[in-house]
């Protein structure tokens, strides 16, 4: 008998290869954020704005771009948004002032929303229905690769020869990726043939779900509390826990250990049971970085925290993906989008709220505090959602129930 339905598609891996460039422009700043604001003149908050305008960019392409393409054919879309990344990192490598580097995040970031959005789409077009969280999680399996080696790398490569040439790195990496998904994603008839035919108006009326709403909070909430937790991880590290600068990059690696696990078992967790998979998950995450903060001295207890972290944080991105294109699953490339720019919503907030703390003097675990209070928050907000989803699925079956009148 074939098993050939239970391979991964080959779509997946260039899916993965385009994440994986992605992950690296998205995080690699953080290990370079004190060397480009020395090289920029600019404070740690101010040099922080650039993964915060980074994320808002992300948020705005997640939607704008997304909206615009809906009708467009989906492989092409992929292929001119891989060459929108490659522009705004060329132009980040370049950058003679903070202005232009600023854009030039802008520009990279742009493709970044639409891209996740629409790949988690063909993701879960690629696989059987009881396989689509677990083929989200591969492909976003690329962006957690890209913390566990790309980011350590790209850290050590701009401390040791200028941050300017892990830009130049990740250029590169763009066109690699550019030509993996021109060669292995599979042509329009079949990453689109599930396409709803509504175009945008029908991606549109997915909004008018209580739940699609409500997911993309939990997401802004839950995600971004990871996020803001680890925006300022350097300084934490060095500041704190009493790391030297050059351990930052190894350090990285762990906490993208535990990214990469935590993503493809809250991928196969979702698969299962999606609801529990989201309570659990931020739960412990919730846990976690309340003994992070309180034990960040200790340099024995932060790498446990580290790995923790990053293993919770990214368990929560195949089940919150999942969720809302259940939701919206008569349209789900939209929706989809809009949660990755929720995604980079809870990362700005995350961060914003992060360099707020710091400017007002409460140290570099106050980040991590306000990351801890932001996926509590998130919780509550899924709670009640499943509440919510619980009381009208018996107002239904009621109706289904009641005598009809004749």
């Amino acid at each position: 008998m074939s098993v050939r339905h239970k391979s991964m598609p080959p779509g997946l891996i260039a899916l993965a290869l385009g994440a994986f460039g992605i992950g690296l422009t998205e995080f690699v700043i953080m290990g370079l954020l004190p060397e480009v604001a020395a090289d920029f003149a600019v404070t740690e908050p101010v040099a922080g704005w650039l993964i915060s305008g980074y994320a808002l960019s992300v948020a705005v392409g997640g939607v704008a771009l997304t909206a615009a393409v809906t009708r467009l054919p989906r492989k092409p879309v992929l292929l001119g948004l891989m060459v929108l990344f490659i522009i705004g990192n060329l132009l980040s490598a370049v950058a003679g002032d903070y202005a232009v580097m600023m854009a030039g995040r802008i520009v990279a970031a742009l493709c970044h929303g639409a891209f996740f959005g629409i790949g988690a789409v063909v993701a879960a077009g690629l696989v059987a229905p009881a396989r689509r969280a677990g083929a989200i999680a591969l492909m976003f399996a690329g962006l957690t690769i890209a913390n566990v080696l790309g980011v350590p790398f790209g850290t050590f490569l701009g401390q040791h020869f200028g941050w300017r040439s892990t830009f130049w790195a990740i250029t590169g990496i763009g066109v690699v990726a550019l030509i993996g998904l021109a060669l292995l994603i599979p042509g329009r008839g079949s990453v689109d043939a599930q396409r709803p035919a509504g175009g945008l108006r029908g991606e549109l009326r997915a909004f008018t779900h209580p739940q699609v709403w409500l997911s993309l909070v939990i997401t802004i909430l839950g995600f971004g509390g990871m996020f803001g937790a680890f925006t300022y991880i350097a300084y934490t590290l060095t500041e704190v826990s009493g790391f030297a600068t050059s351990t930052v990059p190894w350090l990285l690696v762990l906490f993208g250990v535990g990214l990469f696990a935590g993503n493809l078992l809250g991928g196969r967790a979702a698969d299962v049971s999606l609801s529990r998979t989201l309570v659990t998950v931020l739960a412990a995450l919730t846990v976690v970085l309340v003994g992070f903060a309180l034990t960040a001295s200790s340099p024995v207890l932060t790498i446990a925290s580290l790995v923790l972290m990053g293993a919770f944080g990214f368990a929560t991105v195949p089940p919150l993906q999942m969720r809302i294109m259940r939701y919206a699953h008569q349209a789900p490339t939209l929706a989809s989008g809009a949660n990755i720019a929720a995604f980079n919503l809870g990362n700005a907030l995350g961060a914003w709220i992060g360099g707020v703390t710091i400017a007002a003097g409460l140290g570099y675990t106050a980040p991590i505090w306000a990351g801890a209070a932001l996926t509590l928050a998130g919780l509550g907000v899924l709670l009640a959602s499943l509440r919510l989803a619980r009381r009208s699925e018996a107002t239904t079956a009621d109706a289904d129930l009641a005598p009809t009148a004749v």
